[in-house]
């Protein structure tokens, strides 16, 4: 086992508790031997970041570990976490029993992995909800030897060294006794062997496949939401129940609106004219189209609210702002004649502009560079 529980972990010595409990489920989704059937080595490392976390996240055992290190004195109930400790943690985080270590076995057939996706969502669609969907490749059950494994007329048989149960015990020798209990390596923990494998699944009961499921979009979600879908996850060995599903929910950013929480802001584009003299114009929100009045001396930064025209809270009631954002542009493309009529403007109110022929001496200043 590495000898630094923190390096296991993936988290710096002070981590808080959040910090480290966020890792160890990470990594033990990663690691968990039901999620890797074909990684042998899968269940030592599981075990070994079991036991990281379960010494962290108790204060005294961590002060402990960080004062004598693993191997300190009275070091030695860290064993115990290759019997039931790892099942307690595991399934303390994620429900279910674990298919390895002390304890009794789970009944039946092992659950198989979570899944996880990407699904891209409109960004009307994430404020008022609606639907998206998610494709991964999965393993589904095998129709032809419908989850058995085996092929047709041929029945499993109980395995004779574990006796059906899927697990057996190994005693390590050491100053004392060591007995622990880890999945038979005959049938891989099912209990049960198979003499004739059908050819289709290779006596898996489940074959890979590529899957699109409809996803049901929550009305105010936002972007990195991830919504769990049960047992829309991969199936297990030879029947075992369906994993999770987890999508990424990424929200298409629109060309009008922004989202600042349950707000929605809207940068309202005028011309100097405008905000000058005032106007009345009807702006397209995402519940319709609005009036908005500019008043005469509007200046660039006034906000206008309209309530309850912003992000509906998931699960609850109500709903944001919509905030209107004046922003006055200055001209930039004025017509000779229009930059007469600035500086007419400009002279009535006794305002210092450029001359006449400011932007020609330039040009021709800069031609001679």
């Amino acid at each position: 086992m590495a000898s630094d529980y923190y390096e296991l972990l993936g988290v710096s010595q002070g981590a808080t508790e959040q910090e480290m409990k966020r890792a160890y489920r990470q990594l033990a989704r990663q690691y968990h031997p039901d999620a890797n059937p074909d990684d042998p080595t899968a269940e030592a490392k599981f075990k070994e970041i079991a036991a990281a976390y379960e010494t962290l996240s108790d204060p005294q055992r961590r002060a402990h570990y960080d004062r004598f290190g693993a191997a300190g004195p009275g070091a030695g109930g860290a064993g115990d976490v290759f019997g039931g400790g790892i099942n307690d943690i595991f399934e303390a985080f994620f429900g279910g029993g674990s298919s390895f270590g002390g304890g009794q076995r789970a009944s039946g057939p092992a659950r198989g992995p979570d899944l996880e996706s990407t699904a891209q969502v409109a960004f009307e669609t994430a404020v008022f909800g609606g639907t998206t969907s998610a494709t991964v490749t999965t393993y589904v059950v095998c129709e032809k030897c419908e989850a058995s494994g085996c092929q047709k007329g041929s029945h499993a048989s109980t395995c004779g060294e574990c006796r059906g149960s899927g697990q057996v015990r190994r005693t390590r020798q050491s100053f004392i006794n060591m007995v622990t209990v880890v999945a038979c390596p005959t049938c891989n923990g099912q209990g049960r062997r198979i003499e004739h494998p059908c050819e289709v699944c290779a006596g898996d009961g489940r074959r890979k496949d590529q899957r699109t499921f409809e996803v049901g979009i929550p009305a105010g979600v936002d972007d990195g939401t991830t919504l769990r879908l049960s047992g829309l996850g991969a199936v297990g060995l030879r029947g075992g129940p369906s994993g999770d599903l987890y999508v990424h929910l990424q929200v298409v950013p629109h060309d009008e609106f922004l989202r600042d929480g349950l707000d929605l802001v809207h940068p309202l584009h005028i011309s100097f004219a405008q905000a000058a003299l005032g106007m009345n114009l009807d702006i397209a929100t995402l519940d319709g189209e609005e009036k908005v009045e500019i008043g005469a001396g509007t200046q660039t930064g006034k906000v206008m609210r309209f309530r309850g025209k912003g992000v509906p809270r998931v699960q609850g009631r109500g709903r944001g702002d919509l905030r209107v954002h004046v922003i006055v542009e200055t001209p930039e493309d004025l017509t000779p004649e229009q930059a007469d009529l600035l500086r007419k403007f400009a002279e009535l109110r006794g305002e210092i502009v450029a001359p006449a022929d400011a932007g020609l001496l330039s040009r021709i200043k800069s031609a001679f560079r």
